[in-house]
């Protein structure tokens, strides 16, 4: 305890000399960033395009160098429909008094990075100085809250966790060895999921007990606190780390997560005075019934409802909270550093994927024209598929910080009651999710990179009975990558899905990740390698086990497993990967969530995304091959998708004999 007092008294001496030499640093990049010339067209789209096309390994791009523009919202230029329609835009330069609107704003960040860095030096004496005193210093103030009898039982369950940790490690080394002869693969399988079973029912007890990691859950509070205080950025990173469900510890991903269902809400008179800047009038005067309280409310901005005062239309208006634009470059700076100054004290985790291509994106979410192009683009290419629908952009409406849309009816793609009571199925929504999303990805190259649970809706299909649509919202965040990896990555789901481990091995040297290409097959699929080995083993026949209703804590356990056993490579393989490829990871991330809430198996996203990346291939071998080889390609093509269909007439046999 007098260690810790002595720490916080060093927490309030320090930080705020230390984090206004930062946010000083900060401030004179912000100042810089808006005075400099902006080169016509270079910020029109919010699709970030790889860099000279590159799909192998390449140099980290440095995360300063990427200029981040933000128009002055007392100088910015209006644009006409036409304008926008257009992709033109009319820089204005910035004079002087410009400074004089950044007094505000760089006091506000200057308090929050006192709090970034308070924090950081709190986690850093947590994890590097507490552990090394004695355990006598270390006392807990929640000691006292359960009995002895409570107690006794936690610190069994947690000897039996560290010891079914080591017989899961075992038994999947013995598993992957493939000169192992003593047993059966039958057998060994059979030991591994035994052990996964056994570590998730321990785990489980562990956390009904109150288990949890005293460091990693006082750390995780921490965090949480320092993205609710500063608010914007501050919990989009946040959201960001809670995606990453097998890289970082459960007490993390547990408490990050009440940052996706308590978003700041602006107060009425911000959400007036953010209409008026923008658009010049009122609520009143722009739209009738506009609504006083947002239906729905996130990090950077939160939704109203209102009517169109012509046609009487439902819209949705989306407002950017007041000051986010003109504090976040600071708020970003703050965080590079931080970010920065974490890989130099913990070495055994590193932050650079995120900052080289994360911290990047988060500036043109903040710009609602930049969302609305992506939106059109994404409408257009979907088109076609009318199991899916994206509401239209109202343009003469539509500024950097307010975007006005048709409303369109739908409830959570997540709400088991609302999917239950519309008659639908999990099992096709689960499908019909990864099939538009991953249709993005492999045949246009244009990838939604942020498809959390509040951004997919559904509702029931007007013309197919029983079926599911789907609304996507909030297109703020996309990623384009360029052919010859769109490419590449479809190969690599085929071969996935196909069980053609050689094919794996040599797609995933091209893509630059040779030694640790059983690791990023594990990552992209959420299923452990050595499921795709034993289906290699059994000539590629594709998984026909179907839980139904049944508990999936062994599988998540055993992926855990081998997160925490290999989490030194996944950290090493991020800095590798290409730059393309960590976006599809968040992408990943969203839609395990979505599985996982349904309570669908990965394996039916890894099918889904499996179709859809051969026809890409196959699309791609009709350009570029002839002769035998199309011909080849095109049985191929018909062979996977017999095999597909005789899984999912298998499954739904499963389903109805499960449920007569």
């Amino acid at each position: 305890h007098m260690f810790r007092s002595g720490g916080h008294r060093l927490l309030r001496q320090v930080a705020p000399a230390a984090s206004i030499l930062l946010t000083g640093a900060a401030t004179v990049a912000v100042k810089n960033s808006e005075l400099e010339s902006q080169p016509s067209g270079s910020h029109d789209s919010n699709i970030d395009s790889a860099d000279n096309g590159s799909t192998g390994s390449a140099s980290k791009p440095s995360f300063l160098a990427k200029r981040i523009f933000f128009p002055h919202p007392k100088y910015e230029e209006k644009d006409t429909e036409r304008d926008v329609l257009n992709g033109s835009r009319v820089q204005v330069s910035v004079d002087n008094n410009a400074a004089a609107s950044l007094i505000r704003p760089t006091f506000e960040a200057t308090c929050r990075a006192i709090r970034l860095l308070s924090t950081f030096i709190y986690l850093t004496l947590e994890y590097e100085i507490f552990p090394h005193l004695p355990h006598y210093f270390l006392q807990q103030e929640e000691g006292n809250e359960y009995d002895e009898e409570t107690l006794q039982q936690r610190t069994h369950w947690e000897q039996e966790v560290r010891n079914y940790r080591i017989q899961l490690l075992l038994a999947q080394e013995e598993y992957t060895e493939s000169s192992y002869t003593e047993k059966s693969i039958q057998e060994r399988k059979l030991a591994v999921h035994e052990a996964a079973r056994l570590l998730g029912e321990a785990e489980a007890n562990l956390l009904q007990l109150g288990g949890r990691n005293k460091t990693h859950a006082r750390a995780a509070q921490k965090l949480l606190q320092l993205c609710r205080d500063n608010g914007g950025v501050y919990i989009k990173v946040g959201q960001h780390l809670a995606n990453l469900d097998y890289l970082i510890p459960f007490e993390y991903i547990e408490t990050l997560h009440e940052l996706f269902n308590n978003a700041p809400v602006s107060s009425y008179q911000s959400v007036c005075q953010v209409l008026n800047e923008e658009l010049g009038k009122s609520p009143e005067d722009l739209f009738d019934n506009f609504s006083v309280e947002p239906i729905a409310s996130a990090s950077l901005a939160q939704v109203h409802v209102a009517y169109d005062k012509i046609s009487g239309k439902k819209l949705a208006i989306k407002i950017q909270h007041q000051g986010l634009r003109e504090t976040s470059r600071g708020d970003l700076f703050a965080v590079f550093c931080a970010a920065r100054a974490a890989d130099f004290f913990f070495r055994d985790f590193s932050l650079g994927w995120m900052v080289d291509e994360i911290l990047p994106q988060l500036p043109k979410e903040l710009n609602f024209i930049l969302e609305g192009k992506n939106s059109e683009r994404a409408s257009t290419e979907l088109t076609s598929n009318d199991d899916v629908v994206i509401p239209k952009v109202i343009w003469d409406k539509t500024t950097p910080r307010v975007l006005c849309m048709e409303f369109e009816e739908g409830f959570k793609c997540t709400d088991i009651d609302a999917i239950e009571q519309a008659g639908l199925q999990k099992s096709d929504v689960s499908k019909l999710i990864s099939s538009v999303l991953h249709s993005q990805v492999f045949l246009w190259g244009f990838v939604n990179a942020d498809p959390h649970e509040a951004n997919v809706l559904l509702r029931k299909h007007p013309k197919k009975s029983g079926k599911p649509q789907l609304v996507l919202v909030d297109h703020g965040l996309y990623k384009e990558i360029d052919n010859d990896f769109r490419i590449l990555y479809a190969r690599l789901y085929k071969s996935l899905l196909m069980a053609d481990v050689p094919k794996i091995k040599s797609t995933c040297e091209k893509l630059g990740v040779s030694k640790m290409y059983t690791l990023l097959s594990a990552m992209l699929t959420s299923r452990p390698f050595d499921e795709i080995i034993e289906r290699n083993k059994n000539g590629g026949a594709l998984h026909t086990e179907q839980k139904l209703g049944g508990d999936d804590r062994g599988d998540k356990a055993m992926i855990r497993g081998y997160a925490q056993t290999y989490f030194g490579d996944i950290i090493a393989m991020l800095d590798v990967v290409p730059r393309q490829m960590l976006l599809l990871f968040k992408m990943n991330d969203c839609l395990r969530h979505i599985d996982y809430a349904l309570g669908t198996p990965p394996s039916n996203s890894l099918i889904c995304a499996g179709r859809v990346a051969a026809l890409a291939v196959l699309k791609d071998d009709m350009k570029h091959t002839s002769g035998y080889r199309k011909m080849f390609s095109i049985a191929e093509y018909i062979h996977l998708l017999i095999r597909i269909r005789s899984l999912e007439l298998f499954q739904w046999c499963s389903r109805a004999f499960h449920y007569s």
